[in-house]
């Protein structure tokens, strides 16, 4: 799926007000543009007033040294209800003008060029684009960025099924393999909460986790769910739960505060668990999904108001290697946590990708309470930028095999087709389809040099039928963040997210001019 990643960050040695927004990846080469922003009074007083209406804790001072606008300003008039009008109408005006706002400050010039050429290319695709934002700077962090819209009547970016919405971080190692379930197995933990019943919670909860529409005695193709529950375990019994069995999800619910290291969860009363300590736990078991009906989750912690950097819990889990965390921004009330939480996991159940799941359970939450309630703004989603977000196997996926309605005289001449080490004795077939190369362990060809990224690069072919002759070539597609080096004609060029053919005795280098030479060799049968 095409994927377009931003990335925003505070620019150093200038005034506290100037922002970069950049591509971090597209899906195309041109996409990777750059723009240079300053955060406007405006931006500011509509987030104070947001948090005025919405926040359920101190507001937080954005961004540091931000000035507010004349009491007289525009931005005030929008915001200020008229005398006689009724909160409701209000709030709702105030939930666009800064989602407006907010779409507008990102999405302009080159960038909003790359949005809609990418939008095109994955409308070309007959597939959703994915949208994954990046904040580098702490003090953006709690903005609702999921409320962003282009114009008034249109629908907020986390609601669109064209364009998948999550949150993401680039300061993350290279994913592991992952093992994708046939079956959504989630381990339920409840900690302490002095306004939980906690045994009469388990029994709702596991209800709503597993609960789907059934027509006779069919339930639509949804996939199998179990759920085991622990009440207010020790950390060692949380730990041998994981270990004992295979699970793809923790869901917690319970007490939780922002802290420095990712939060705090409390297990018992006085047992907490910090987000470093529990990332540990989550990825040494292959945990793909971390779900958190706790409030703040999502929030930074803050020091006289000042966020403090990669201190929320999602943040933390992501950084440390959990590949999706879904985390509350603020406080949620239990009616709309249990709403938010069924309609998730049965688009979980319906083998729909992590983030498709959650735009279906946001848009749910809008239908309960409404457009101009904060309820269908707290759900947050983190992923990996190099998970696809899938946790449950297609309900067709089985194990892909070879066709059996390949021509006998046709694929028995086919070329096979190698990677030689000019420097060494090592040889390398390729795969039939698609070759995957890389660092991580998953690719069908691992480099293990510190420069050759974790998802590198993928050779593929295409057959041309002529009659019954059969013409093969060869192309690669980079993936990487250095680059694959190609010796041609006028020496070594470096190409980087670009698809090349490739020629049989053609010269390659992974990641770095420096690193070691491979002859691409097509042989004939």
């Amino acid at each position: 799926m095409p994927s377009l990643n931003l990335a925003i960050a505070r620019l150093v040695n200038t005034s506290t007000d100037n922002f970069a927004i950049w591509v971090v990846n597209a899906p195309y080469p041109s996409g990777y543009v750059l723009r240079d922003c300053v955060w406007s009074p405006q931006l500011t007083q509509a987030w104070n007033e947001w948090q005025t209406f919405f926040a359920g804790h101190d507001r937080l001072d954005l961004p540091p040294g931000s000035t507010l606008p004349p009491s007289n300003s525009l931005t005030v008039d929008l915001l200020s209800p008229p005398n006689g009008q009724t909160a409701g109408p209000y709030t709702s005006r105030l939930m666009q003008h800064l989602g407006i706002n907010l779409w507008r400050w990102v999405f302009d010039g080159a960038i909003l060029g790359s949005l809609e050429r990418s939008q095109g290319i994955a409308m070309g695709e007959q597939i959703p684009l994915r949208l994954r934002l990046e904040i580098r700077d702490p003090d953006l962090i709690a903005l609702p960025w999921e409320i962003m819209q282009p114009k008034a009547g249109q629908p907020a970016i986390s609601f669109s099924k064209q364009v998948l919405f999550s949150r993401t971080t680039t300061e993350v190692d290279p994913l592991p393999y992952l093992r994708i379930n046939p079956t959504l197995n989630i381990l339920l933990v409840l900690g302490s909460d002095k306004k939980l019943q906690l045994e009469q919670e388990a029994v709702i909860l596991k209800k709503t986790l597993c609960d789907s529409p059934v027509v006779g005695n069919y339930s639509q193709g949804y996939a199998p769910c179990t759920v085991t529950t622990l009440l207010q375990p020790t950390r060692q019994e949380l730990i041998q739960e994981l270990e004992s069995r295979e699970y793809n999800v923790l869901f917690y619910a319970g007490h939780g505060l922002p802290a420095p290291d990712g939060g705090l969860l409390y297990l018992q009363p006085d047992m907490t668990l910090n987000g470093i300590e529990l990332a540990r736990i989550l990825t040494s078991n292959n945990v793909n999904l971390a779900v958190f009906n706790s409030c703040w989750g999502a929030q930074p912690a803050a020091v006289n108001r000042q966020a403090i950097p990669s201190s929320s819990l999602a943040e933390v889990l992501i950084r440390h290697g959990v590949p999706a965390v879904l985390a509350m921004r603020d406080q949620i009330r239990d009616d709309e946590s249990l709403s938010f939480i069924q309609a998730f996991a049965q688009a979980l159940r319906k083998r729909l990708p992590i983030d498709e799941a959650v735009a279906e359970a946001r848009q749910h939450l809008l239908t309960i309470y409404k457009f101009n309630q904060p309820a269908w703004t707290l759900p947050v989603l983190y992923l990996h930028p190099n998970f696809d977000g899938e946790l449950i196997k297609s309900f067709d996926e089985g194990i892909t095999e070879l066709p059996e309605t390949a021509i006998p005289s046709i694929t028995s001449s086919a070329p096979t087709a190698c990677l030689r080490s000019l420097e060494g004795n090592a040889t390398c077939l390729l795969a039939t389809g698609v070759t995957r190369i890389g660092r991580s362990e998953d690719n069908d060809i691992v480099f293990a040099q510190k420069w050759v990224s974790g998802y590198h690069a993928e050779i593929f072919y295409r057959n041309h039928f002529s009659g019954a002759s059969l013409k093969r070539t060869y192309h690669l597609v980079d993936k990487s963040k250095f680059g694959t080096w190609i010796l041609g004609t006028k020496g070594w060029q470096e190409i980087h997210r670009e698809e090349v053919p490739l020629k049989s005795g053609m010269q390659l280098k992974f990641g770095s001019s420096k690193g070691e030479t491979w002859q691409f060799m097509i042989e004939a049968n």
